[in-house]
């Protein structure tokens, strides 16, 4: 971390701890770099990749096997680490939760990787963090979930719900954004949905959106028949108040509700529809010229021209030979992730979890928008956050952003259980649930 950066992030922590009364925790001590020890070129050091290559999840997972695939080639060529080439070894949990387990468990015990890259759902997640736990290896999550968690042995780097839902809803409630005085919370019924919901319809409530102006509604994986749904948003949103949908609708379900919307001549000038699971790989299988104008809310476009972001779809087309295949927000977090890794592995000197666990705290590399992203001492990383509108071509045309990188919110503060929790990985508090009024780990005082 040069000079400039290490001051960024010593202030972003400042502003972190401030935020929750611990402005008196200074964070110095994270930051200290230990010589890596002699790199020993013997065997080589193998990498999980845990996502779903089939089933309903297949249509967004299948990329970040492909990127990470990228990635380790890349960082091959380069030498590898530590003296030692990066192995992948790839399984497919297939889209099955429990099976999810399974297979981390797979490749900690037998395969005996370094370190899993994988999940997208959060109940895929939540699948599988009791193996980490247990056997005390790292998973890294690259994408945008609920929040409410910080495991030590999970880096989050998609997005927790203030680097994401958060700021899409207060983009359109502005005048800029519409206005927005009616709310359809649309989503698959899982986790993520439902808590993210829950999040979204307290901060509503706290902006003074009366409850008969927020319809809810959960539909299962896979689900495929919305003329029912959509006929039944678009009566809510003829009340004569100007109406969005926020969807955390996930995987191909999308692919039948956008068609539905279309088929329904619900155009984004009527009632908006701000995603966010949908980016470009999900849309690369649509006509979206009935969808022009709705939007995402992500953290990475892959139209966003950086210097860093058009050397990366270069080489994601030269690695896939497929001229036109999209980037997309999640597998910047894959990329983001990776690197991270590797360089808290060279900073340790070893790829023994405990000490990359605690040597990945304060590490900062690029991310692809023209910033960077450090890891905080929650085990989430510093991100913009961007809205985005869907374009003819599948693309997006970013309209809004923040300023600069936004400090994840692991414990939603708009939660009567979560407001007064902080996670925190650094000596001595080493905590993923710590309460700052009771000064205990452990979460909310019963």
């Amino acid at each position: 971390m040069n000079k400039k950066h290490e001051e960024g992030f010593m202030g972003s922590v400042r502003t972190w701890l401030r935020g929750i009364g611990l402005a008196a925790a200074a964070a110095a001590a994270f930051l200290g770099v230990s010589a890596p020890t002699p790199a020993r070129a013997q065997g080589t050091i193998k990498i999980g990749i845990l996502h779903s290559l089939s089933g309903t999840m297949a249509i967004s997972e299948t990329t970040l096997k492909d990127v990470m695939l990228m990635l380790i080639e890349e960082q091959n060529k380069k030498g590898g680490l530590l003296g030692k080439k990066l192995e992948p070894v790839v399984v497919d949990p297939a889209s099955n939760w429990p099976l999810f387990a399974e297979k981390a468990r797979q490749l900690i015990s037998v395969d005996k990787v370094a370190v899993v890259f994988g999940c997208w759902t959060s109940v895929s997640r939540k699948s599988v963090l009791p193996v980490f736990e247990e056997l005390n290896s790292i998973l890294f999550y690259p994408v945008q979930y609920e929040g409410e968690e910080s495991s030590k042995n999970v880096f989050y780097t998609g997005a927790a719900p203030n680097q994401q839902a958060i700021p899409a809803v207060d983009y359109l409630m502005s005048k800029e954004g519409g206005s927005v005085k009616r709310w359809v919370l649309a989503g698959t019924d899982y986790v993520y949905p439902r808590t993210t919901n829950k999040i979204l319809e307290a901060y509503l409530k706290s902006k003074g959106v009366a409850p008969e102006d927020i319809m809810i509604n959960y539909t299962p994986f896979g689900h495929s028949d919305w003329q029912n749904i959509v006929a039944e948003i678009k009566k809510f949103g003829s009340a004569g108040k100007k109406t969005a949908v926020v969807s955390t609708i996930n995987g191909d379900a999308n692919v039948p509700f956008y068609k539905e919307l279309g088929n329904q001549g619900i155009k984004a000038t009527d009632i908006p529809v701000v995603a966010f699971s949908v980016g470009e790989e999900e849309l690369a299988g649509l006509d979206t010229k009935p969808l022009v104008g709705h939007l995402a809310a992500w953290n990475y476009f892959e139209s966003i021209k950086t210097p860093a972001n058009t050397a990366f779809i270069k080489e994601w087309h030269a690695f896939t030979k497929k001229p036109k295949r999209t980037t997309n927000d999640p597998m910047e977090a894959s990329y983001i992730g990776f690197n991270m890794w590797v360089k808290a592995v060279q900073k340790a000197g070893t790829t023994d979890p405990t000490k990359v666990i605690d040597a990945m705290i304060g590490v900062t590399v690029p991310n692809l928008t023209g910033g960077y992203a450090t890891m905080m001492p929650n085990h989430h990383i510093t991100k913009p956050v961007f809205i985005g509108e869907i374009k003819g071509d599948g693309q997006f045309n970013v309209v809004w952003k923040t300023p600069g990188e936004v400090v994840a919110q692991e414990w939603s503060p708009y939660l009567e259980g979560s407001k007064d929790l902080i996670a925190d990985w650094r000596h001595p508090l080493f905590c993923g649930n710590f309460n700052v009024v009771t000064g205990k780990c452990g979460g909310a005082s019963k």
